[in-house]
């Protein structure tokens, strides 16, 4: 039960990283991104290629895989501001793309890591004396770089232009500042962060395939809505920890509940079922409790 919940543990900080990607498409910019689901394949088949036949560094990789998420999230932007195609239709493209894009990379399907020396392994032998939780250190050493850095970044004068664009485009335009870069850039980071973690996840499991994103934008809108119902502030600060501890409630409820829903008759195939389910419950969670905070301001 200690090893699942570390490895659950790990899973959700991991998979935060990208969460505060779609964080910053969903909350700061209002713009609804699917190009994530093939950006995070993306990084995963990046490092992974880089890894397996060319033996780069599997700490520079990560960086690398942020560059290449960067670059598929400016042409989603560019399809927008430049093609004037709608947010949607112009990630829906870009997923499509991608996905051919990503087989390209590989070569095929999938690809091992299971004889290379990816990041996790070599921490786990660096940082031995931390036994079993020497990775969750690591990942969460990482995941918590990443938020800081994103913090610092939304409240630089680039970042507050960012977030007026998603609150007022209007507004923001009158002060003679260039939304179309705006999103542009935003949807870039957002990218860079997902195939950041994407890159991360195919280390630590060991492998690249090409259907491994399917359902990032689900998973990662999942970890937002939890952190914003359980963290309620305007901060950053506070709202980027919320997406990590939203990711990390979702990883363990995920992992608890194909641990022990045969009880209810969930079986491992239910593996969307039971996503769906949370992300339906993590929507309307906020809706009941405020009815019934109103019923209890009526008695």
């Amino acid at each position: 039960m200690e090893t699942l919940l570390i490895h659950a543990l790990e899973q959700g900080l991991a998979y935060g990283i990208a969460a505060l990607g779609i964080f910053l498409t969903y909350r700061i910019l209002d713009f609804p991104d699917l190009t994530v689901d093939g950006s995070f394949v993306t990084g995963a088949a990046i490092a992974s290629l880089l890894l397996s036949r060319y033996g780069f560094d599997p700490f520079s990789v990560l960086v690398i895989a942020f560059v290449a998420g960067a670059a598929a999230g400016t042409v989603t932007g560019l399809l927008h501001t430049k093609m004037k195609i709608t947010r949607l239709l112009s990630g829906v493209l870009m997923m499509i793309m991608l996905y051919s894009i990503n087989l390209r990379i590989m070569g095929r399907p999938n690809l091992s890591l299971l004889r290379i020396d990816t990041v996790t392994r070599l921490v786990d032998a660096a940082w031995s004396g931390l036994g079993p939780v020497a990775i969750l250190v690591f990942i969460t050493i990482l995941a918590m770089g990443v938020k800081f850095a994103l913090d610092l970044f939304l409240r630089t004068e680039l970042g507050f232009a960012l977030r007026a664009t998603g609150d007022s485009e209007t507004m923001i335009i009158a002060q003679g500042v260039n939304t179309n870069t705006m999103k542009v850039l935003g949807v870039a980071v957002a990218n860079g962060l997902v195939a950041l973690s994407g890159a991360l996840v195919a280390q630590y499991n060991g492998f690249a395939d090409v259907g491994m994103g399917t359902g990032t934008i689900v998973t990662g809108l999942a970890a937002v809505i939890i952190g914003g119902t359980l963290i309620r502030s305007s901060r950053i600060g506070w709202m980027t920890a919320g997406v990590l501890v939203g990711s990390v409630i979702y990883r363990l409820a995920v992992v608890l509940a194909l641990r022990y829903g045969y009880v209810i008759g969930f079986q491992a195939s239910d593996m969307k079922l039971v996503t769906s389910l949370l992300v339906i419950l993590a929507l309307v969670a906020p809706t009941l409790r405020e009815r019934r905070q109103r019923k209890v301001r009526a008695c």
